[in-house]
């Protein structure tokens, strides 16, 4: 497998009023905010499009589970599938089944310090 992770995918975290931290990101540092928090676009090395999204979730949240961690990183993959049979055959913990959505795939794992860490095969779809 030549990639595993090719890029950051997603900042999540927990606050007590994600809209008041989005609107307070927006104001501030110019962060274009929705329902969604933020969302980054780039290329890659080869030009492709690519997003990252930055997104700030309620305090009460289970996105996280069993992480008890306020916040999650997401990293984009290739081959989310191969990826994650590699993964579990050495050892890594695997939290729930693969999710597909219009905009990729998804899988989450634990790392050695019981993050919870999201994984995602982006399908990007060129900027607007």
């Amino acid at each position: 497998m030549k990639y595993r992770v090719t890029g950051i995918g997603g900042l999540f975290f927990k606050t007590k009023d994600p809209k008041a931290t989005k609107d307070w990101y927006k104001k501030h540092l110019g962060f274009n905010t929705d329902d969604y928090g933020c969302t980054f676009k780039w290329k890659d090395q080869e030009g492709k499009e690519c997003t990252t999204q930055w997104s700030p979730f309620p305090d009460d949240t289970n996105y996280f589970k069993p992480s008890k961690k306020n916040f999650m990183f997401n990293y984009r993959v290739e081959n989310l599938k191969e990826l994650l049979k590699a993964l579990k055959k050495e050892g890594v913990t695997i939290v729930g089944d693969i999710e597909e959505y219009e905009y990729g795939k998804f899988g989450w794992i634990l790392d050695n310090d019981g993050n919870k860490i999201e994984l995602w095969e982006p399908i990007d779809t060129p900027f607007l």
